[in-house]
This record gives structure tokens, sequence and C-alpha cells, in this order.
């Protein structure tokens, strides 16, 4: 899961461009000349430990193979029917996303990356990711420990001083890499009811596929709820996934995490190097909001991606999805429940996902987070599929066609049958992805 975002009313400024240079020069990694770029890299990680995620997915020729749908365009734009007070909201939100952290305003000590629309920009800023980040444990008798003393489970690339960046433990026997999730229409999804969500794991569904709710404390409100966000839909709500975010992706301690990461879980070093108090994100006095809080508001407003046009093919290929139990898990809406914002209330939200987790098998990441286990994803929204650069939760796949034969677990059925289908049907359903 990954977002970033930017400062309070002490920090809110437009950074020069000499500012910019200084905090790259002193924030070692994945922009820099030893650090990992994206899938296509080896993650940081001792010789000889075995990484979760297999090689890009072997495929016969690709039917799809040098076709790619038109570029959604516009993406990134506010939900239709907004008030002038959510709109302003929302474009308040949107220059947080969009701005730059300093070591000055609270900058690491160890990061990922210095702003949101670092990692959430294909197809428009709140997309998906153009690279990965790196989550790593050890894995003994089929029981995942994060490494938690050791800095885990997730690895903070980059640093404010080269001599405390993080690696790889070499206590850590699985390790894997993920893309950030696209934001658009996430405050649809969070305003579906968890009673909806629940409601997916009822009834008959057919031989291998199971689903189950991943059940969170949410830190915002105290209780427990149905997670929806992250690829282990590790968070319930988007003020949460924000201040999680927050810390663990920029550095900036908030008032739902207010301690900062260790590097590699030395606190002396943290010590040395942590300049700004904490906690870092400091609430705005004139309205009471915070940064993780205009960030929560950017993505809670922002716009589904519009359906492409419907063709022949692609009507068909939308029957094919069905027949071959696609949508048992990539259901194709839901309904939100009321809602004080009107754009939210009662929405049908065309999103292709149940929010469960399900087995994936062979795909799953090897890392056990809250209620899921190594094996277990949420079943990924399918809406702009068409926007994103790579598919799959660490970009193996370079091609639609590549995604769904990476498909293991509770899915290998569905797969299997999809290759097995007939050029002509293949081309049908590839059609229809590529309208969503």
């Amino acid at each position: 899961m990954k977002t970033f975002m930017l400062g309070s009313v002490s920090r809110r400024v437009v950074v020069v461009s000499w500012l910019v240079a200084a905090s790259a020069a002193m924030a070692q990694g994945p922009r820099g000349p030893q650090a990992p770029q994206g899938p296509g890299q080896a993650p940081l990680a001792p010789v000889g430990v075995p990484v979760a995620n297999p090689a890009p997915v072997a495929a016969p020729p690709d039917p799809n193979a040098g076709r790619r749908a038109p570029q959604i365009n516009p993406l990134g734009q506010p939900l239709a029917g907004l008030t002038a007070a959510e709109l302003a909201a929302f474009n308040e939100g949107g220059v947080e996303f969009r701005n730059v952290e300093t070591v000055a305003g609270g900058l690491g000590p160890i990061f990922n990356d210095v702003s949101c629309v670092a990692c959430h920009d294909a197809g428009g800023t709140g997309g998906a990711s153009r690279r990965t980040v790196t989550r790593f444990g050890r894995t003994v008798n089929g029981v995942f420990d994060p490494l938690d003393s050791q800095g885990g489970s997730l690895l903070q690339e980059r640093s404010i001083n080269r001599g405390i960046r993080e690696v790889v433990p070499r206590e850590a026997n699985t390790v894997a890499r993920r893309l950030a999730t696209p934001l658009f229409g996430a405050g649809l999804i969070e305003a579906i009811p968890d009673s909806t969500i629940v409601l997916g794991t009822l009834g008959r569904k057919p031989a291998g596929i199971a689903g189950k709710v991943s059940v969170v404390r949410d830190v915002v409100s105290g209780v427990n709820r149905i997670g929806r966000f992250g690829w282990k839909a590790q968070e319930a709500t988007l003020l949460a996934f924000s201040g999680d975010a927050y810390v663990n992706e920029m550095g900036v301690t908030n008032r739902f995490f207010p301690t900062e990461n260790a590097p590699n879980g030395n606190a002396a070093l943290l010590a040395r190097f942590d300049l700004v108090a904490d906690v870092e994100d400091e609430i705005d006095p004139l309205d009471g909001k915070a940064d993780i809080d205009r960030a929560a508001d950017f993505m809670r407003l922002l716009a589904p991606p519009p359906r492409g046009t419907a063709t022949a093919s692609s009507v068909a290929g939308e029957a094919v999805f069905a027949r071959l139990d696609c949508a048992v898990c990539h259901t194709p809406s839901m309904r939100t429940g009321m809602n004080v914002i009107a754009a939210l209330s009662e929405k049908t939200v065309g999103l292709y996902s149940d929010l469960l987790l399900h087995d994936m098998g062979a795909l799953g990441d090897g890392i056990a987070q809250g209620t899921a286990g190594a094996r277990d994803m949420r079943t990924a929204p399918l809406w702009g599929l068409r926007s994103r650069p790579t598919w799959l939760h660490d970009g193996r796949a370079n091609t639609i066609d590549q995604a769904v034969r990476g498909h293991a677990g509770e899915a290998q059925s569905s797969r299997d049958r999809y290759v097995a289908l007939s050029a002509a049907e293949r081309q049908q359903l590839l059609d229809f992805l590529n309208t969503l």
C-alpha cells in the first residue's frame, strides 16, 4: 500500500529547485545509481536470500502483445456532484498530494519517497505506481516473522544520510516487491458498508473458491473494522491508510502513528539523525487538519476511472469473464451506504472486486499482515486496469494476458480455463478487460 503526502502549515510551501536538489542529494535510494528502480531489477537482499516472487510469468505467444488500450484521460479528477466546500477540500488535498517533503519538515530519517505523486502517478495523479517497494521477513515451518526488531516488514530504501540506509537483514528468507495500489474511486470503496463486504463470504461458491474478510483495528475510530485498502486489505479507512503511509513511506510521524522507524531497528542511529520533534505532521489550528487529513480528503473525493467504449467483442468478453467464474472474486459492483457526502451516498461502485482475501497460492507474496496469511491477497479492483503500466502486485506482468496467466491458488481453475479458450474467445475477454 502506498500513499505519500506533505506538510502542515509550517511546511506547506512550494519547494524551490535548490531545496529539491538538496533533499535528493541527501537521500540515497531508488533514484540513486545503486538502488532498484522497479520490478525488473533485483531487490535489496543478501546473496542467497530466496525471493517470494518468481520470475516474470512465462507465457505462450501473447494475443494481446503490442496492443495497449488508449490511455484514459482525464484521470485524477474529482467526483461529480461535489459541493463548493468539498471541491475546495479536494483541491487543497491535491496540492498536498503533489508537494515535496523536506528533511526540515520531518522527512526520514529513513523513507521510500518524498511525495505522494512520486508513487501514485500512472494514468494521472492518484494512479498506480511505476516502481516497487520491498517487504521482507523470516518464514520458518510456515510461520512468518516480520522481523520487527530489525526494521521489518517494510524496507525504507532511502535515507537522509547514506550511513543509516536500511538493508534486508541476513535473517530474512522471504523478500517480496510490491507496487503501490491505485487510488481512483477510493472514497467510494471506503463508503461500502462492512456488512456488504461480509455478505461476499456467504452463499455457495464454485469449488476451490472461498474468500475471507480482513478484520483490522482502525486506529482512527479505535474499533474493529473490515479492511479494504492495500494488497492485504490491511487498512479500513482512508485516514488510517494515509497515516500509515505517511510514517512508513515518508518517515513523517503523525497523531495516529507517532513513532519513527529506526534504521534496521537501531535506536541509537534514529536518535542521532532524527532532528525534528515528533509529532511531525502538525494540525493546522486554522482548519483543524493535518497533512494526513488533506491527503485523505483528496483520495476520498477522487473520481473512479471511467469505462471505455464497449464493442461487440468486449460485450462477448464480459460473458466469457462470467463463464470462467472470474466475477466470483472480481465482483462487478457493490453499493455504498448512506453518507454525509452526497456524491458518495448510495452509489453503485463498479470496482470489480469483492474486497476479500483469497489464497492465491504461488501468486501470494509470502508476507503475512494482520488477518492476511502469506498466500492471501485482497482481490485487486479491476477498474482502471487499462491505465496501469504493469500488472499484478509486483508488476511482473507486462500485459493483461500475462497477468491472467499468473493467477494461482483459488484462481487456478479460472486461469486454466482461460488458457484453454479459443484464440477468439481469449481476445474477446482481453477486449472486455481493456474497457475497464
